[in-house]
C-alpha cells in the first residue's frame, strides 16, 4: 500500500519497455493483466477465497486478533493504518478478511497501492482483483463518492521501512493528504492500528540518503533503500521480494471513527487546521499502539 502521489496519466512506474513487453506476453498467453487505474475490477469471490485462506492458515500462524469491528460505520469512510513489515502486508490481509467475515463486502476497503505493487506481474494478478488500485487522490475520491471504503497507509515507505528500533512508532512523516481527502469528501476517518507485523523482518536502517543517491525517490517514488535481515533472503540491501515471516503475534484494533467539524473544501485548504487534525489522528493511533504493545 502507499501514500498519495501527484495525479498523472496511466504509465508504468519506471522508464523502459521491459514491463510493457512482459505484460503483452502475459496477455498473449491468456493471463489477464489488470489496469490499476480502473475501479471496477474487485472480485468478491477472490476476497472470499482470501478470507478462507487467512482464517485457516494466517490467523492461527500469527495468533492474530482483530478487535473493534463493531466500531466500523456504515457508508463511505477512510481507513487509516500504520504500515509495517516491508513488502509483505500480512496485517492488511488479516484486517480485510476479518471485515469481510464480520461486516460483508460493503465494508471491505479498496486499497491504495504503490505503482509497483499493482503493475508488477503476479502482484498485479493477485492484488488488483482483491481491490488494490493505484494510489491517486482522484481514485480515492471517486471511490468515496461511490459510497465505498478506502484504505490508506499515509506513512508509505517511510513507515514500512522504518528501522526495527522504531517499530512501536506511528511514523507518517507529516503526510496529510489523507486528512485533506477526508475533509473534502466529508467522510469519517477510521483508524486501524496493528502491532507485530514489523517483527516479521528486521530493518537495520532505512538509508534515505542511499535512495536519494540512487534516484529512486524520483524514478520510483521510493524514498528509503533499507538494509534488512529476513528469511530466506538474509541480509539484503534495498526493497526485497516478500519474505517468509516468523510466527510473530499480530494484534489489530479498529478505533472509533473520527468525524471532523468543520469539514469541506474550505477546511481542507486550511493548513493549520489540517495539521491539527493530523496530529489528533496520529496521537490516537500512537496511544492505541502503546496499549497493544503493553499486552504483548
Amino acid at each position: 500500500m502507499a501514500r498519495f502521489s501527484h495525479d498523472r496519466p496511466y504509465e508504468y512506474g519506471w522508464q523502459g519497455p521491459g514491463l510493457e513487453t512482459l505484460s503483452l506476453a502475459l496477455m498473449q498467453s491468456g493471463i489477464p493483466v489488470y489496469d490499476p487505474d480502473r475501479l471496477d475490477q474487485r472480485d468478491a469471490r477472490r476476497i472470499e477465497w482470501l478470507a478462507s485462506v487467512v482464517e485457516r492458515v494466517v490467523i492461527p500462524y500469527h495468533r492474530a486478533e482483530v478487535s473493534g469491528l463493531e466500531r466500523i460505520p456504515r457508508g463511505p469512510g477512510l481507513y487509516v493504518g500504520n504500515h509495517s513489515g516491508g513488502l509483505l502486508p500480512v496485517d492488511t490481509f488479516i484486517f480485510a478478511s476479518a471485515v469481510f467475515r464480520s461486516r460483508g463486502i460493503e465494508d471491505v476497503p479498496f486499497g491504495l497501492a504503490h505503482d509497483l505493487a499493482v503493475e508488477l506481474p503476479i502482484l498485479n494478478q493477485i492484488l488488483v482483483p482483491l481491490g488494490a488500485v493505484r494510489a491517486r487522490v482522484t481514485h480515492a475520491q471517486s471511490l468515496l463518492d461511490l459510497g465505498q471504503k478506502v484504505l490508506v497507509y499515509p506513512g508509505g515507505d517511510i513507515e514500512t521501512f522504518r528501522p526495527f528500533r522504531e517499530r512501536n512508532r506511528i511514523k507518517f512523516g507529516n503526510r496529510r493528504g489523507y486528512i485533506r481527502l477526508a475533509l473534502r469528501s466529508k467522510v469519517p476517518i477510521v483508524p486501524v492500528v496493528a502491532t507485530g507485523p514489523h517483527g516479521t523482518l528486521l530493518v537495520v536502517d532505512d538509508l534515505p540518503w542511499l535512495a536519494s543517491l540512487l534516484g529512486t525517490d524520483r524514478s520510483l517514488r521510493i524514498t528509503r533503500w533499507p538494509l534488512t535481515l529476513s528469511m530466506p533472503w538474509g541480509l539484503t540491501l534495498g526493497p526485497l521480494p516478500p519474505h517468509f515471516p516468523p510466527p510473530v503475534r499480530i494484534r489489530i484494533e479498529i478505533l472509533e471513527p473520527v468525524v471532523f467539524s468543520p469539514w469541506g473544501t474550505e477546511a481542507a485548504l486550511d493548513e493549520a487546521y489540517v495539521a491539527a487534525c493530523g496530529q489528533r489522528i496520529e496521537g490516537m493511533m500512537q496511544r492505541a499502539l502503546d496499549h497493544l504493545r503493553v499486552r504483548e
